[in-house]
């Protein structure tokens, strides 16, 4: 499940397909997978041989039974699936007040792109990324204006879309890609964040677990 939390609290709260549907959420970017969950073809060699194809080599069918050995034991491992299994748990967090600057130089010292954005009970308001602080520092000197002037309330991302802990990472991956979403924000039902799902995260999860096959 996803949730929409601005500075007037929880805004929405429902799956991926509703929140797509919303006003103002707008896809910039779609992306589609090889294949659905479920269709992934067999491989190929074993496909071959259930099909009654013939000319093996002698050995042939212990090499098969040991790769089929290997495949049932990947397959009994728990996969990472769940938000709170891949999350940064500590999380560098900004408030709303802190000047734009500020924020920049914190960014830059803490060697992040982006931090939520809390209010003063530790909600979850907003989401400032380093990108969103260089537009709006080129915007004014296009301008000629002062970006002192700008506090991270004016330049956050808010509301910004949330995953609770148990949101599939495969759902999470999806909105990132077709929301154009640098991260996302995990918090629980009383909106207190608990860590922050990045797309690093999601990558070292794929790499990790489950165990890539490397059979030929």
């Amino acid at each position: 499940m996803f949730s929409l939390y601005g500075l007037s609290g929880q805004n929405f709260r429902g799956t991926l397909e509703q929140l797509t549907a919303l006003p103002g959420v707008t896809s910039l970017r779609h992306a589609r997978g090889i294949a659905q969950e479920g269709e992934e073809p067999a491989p190929v060699f074993i496909t071959r041989l259930e099909g009654g194809a013939s000319g093996g080599h002698a050995g042939d069918d212990e090499a098969i039974e040991n790769y089929r050995a290997t495949l049932n034991q990947e397959q009994q491992r728990d996969p990472v699936c769940h938000a709170y299994q891949i999350m940064t748990r500590e999380v560098f967090t900004l408030r709303p007040e802190l000047l734009a600057t500020a924020a920049w130089r914190v960014l830059l010292g803490q060697a992040v792109r982006q931090a939520p954005v809390l209010d003063a009970n530790h909600n979850v308001i907003g989401l400032v990324t380093e990108r969103d602080l260089l537009t709006t520092f080129n915007l004014e000197r296009k301008q000629t204006r002062n970006p002192l002037a700008h506090h991270v309330g004016d330049v956050m991302i808010s509301p910004v879309i949330c995953a609770e802990p148990e949101t599939d990472i495969r759902r999470i991956a999806r909105a990132m890609v077709e929301l154009d979403l640098p991260c996302m924000p995990v918090v629980n039902d009383n909106r207190v964040l608990l860590g922050l799902v990045s797309r690093g995260d999601i990558l070292r999860a794929v790499i990790a677990d489950p165990p890539l096959s490397l059979w030929v």
